[in-house]
């Protein structure tokens, strides 16, 4: 494991966890690829999270229901890493099997340039958290892949998130009560996923022994608050995992829709990028910067 030190460049993971330590609730859109992690970057957001549901989506075309692995997660983290400089976060779902599972799952993710995972206590298959028919496993287990987690990560600042879906389906005071236990097993981080009411949400946030994620699923279960008010609750997190796809989508749609009906498509900003702003979010200029350097 790499030690915090003296003259080393500052460690994204380091960045991630004060900014988080600062429970002013960071704002942290998902991402399904690299492209759609480089326009959140672009547009000013201080880290980025690697959605399993946007991955599972965009790569498959296939729902949230675990079908994703291990290797699908680390290569589009690596490609993430490569393309921004921001602290990325990474869902790892359930960690893809047993505790033994979760620590080659976490070795592999910090190989690939994470600085954070998320893993949850769903049984397999897994499915959204926002779906009905989840199943949690025990507590206990969950604990032993959080300890897991821990002892595998690559820097005292690589963030464990422990994610519960107890809420669903045992209630509030299930949910409560395991977050704390994973908090205890080391834990840097604990997100209960899916409350359904502004009072759930107060609860959560006021949960002190570490700082606390909210995820906002637009169409989901949770209310939608702002990131004004669930900052002054004290949320480390305010996480809109598929806001950018689900933007996407509707972008995609448009402009196809527009095409289909007309037969043509020009660089209308209302229905799509321009050729410029679509070079300019991978970075053209940069490659036609080395093309010169190397010729």
């Amino acid at each position: 494991m790499i030690k915090k030190g003296a003259g080393m460049p500052k460690y994204l993971g380091t960045t991630l966890r004060e900014l988080v330590n600062q429970k002013r609730g960071l704002l942290v859109p998902g991402a399904g690829n690299a492209l759609a992690a480089r326009v959140i970057e672009d547009a000013g957001f201080e880290a980025v999270y690697l959605s399993g549901a946007g991955l599972t989506n965009q790569f498959y075309g296939m729902p949230d229901l675990g079908f994703i692995h291990l290797h699908d997660v680390a290569s589009h983290a690596a490609a993430i890493s490569d393309a921004v400089q921001i602290p990325l976060i990474v869902d790892i779902d359930t960690g893809f099997g047993n505790a033994v599972n979760v620590y080659h799952s976490v070795k592999t993710l910090g190989r690939a340039g994470a600085h954070a995972v998320q893993i949850e206590d769903q049984s397999m298959p897994k499915r959204c958290g926002h779906f009905a028919g989840k199943q949690v496993i025990s507590k206990e287990e969950m604990c032993g892949k959080i300890k897991a987690a821990v002892d595998a990560r690559v820097h005292d600042d690589f963030l464990i998130i422990a994610r519960t879906d107890a809420r669903t389906v045992n209630g509030l005071s299930d949910a409560l009560d395991r977050a704390v236990s994973y908090s205890e097993a080391g834990a840097d981080m604990t997100f209960i996923e899916a409350p359904e009411s502004i009072e759930e949400i107060k609860t959560i946030a006021s949960q002190s022994y570490c700082p606390q994620l909210i995820n906002i699923v637009i169409g989901g279960k949770t209310p939608s608050l702002s990131q004004a008010e669930l900052s002054e609750m004290g949320f480390g997190i305010v996480l809109y995992a598929n806001a950018a796809l689900q933007g996407a989508v509707r972008g995609m749609t448009n402009a196809l829709n527009h095409l289909k009906q007309f037969g043509e498509l020009t660089e209308d900003p209302l229905l799509v990028a321009t050729f410029a702003e679509r070079q300019s979010s991978v970075k053209k200029e940069y490659f036609d910067s080395l093309e010169k350097k190397f010729s």
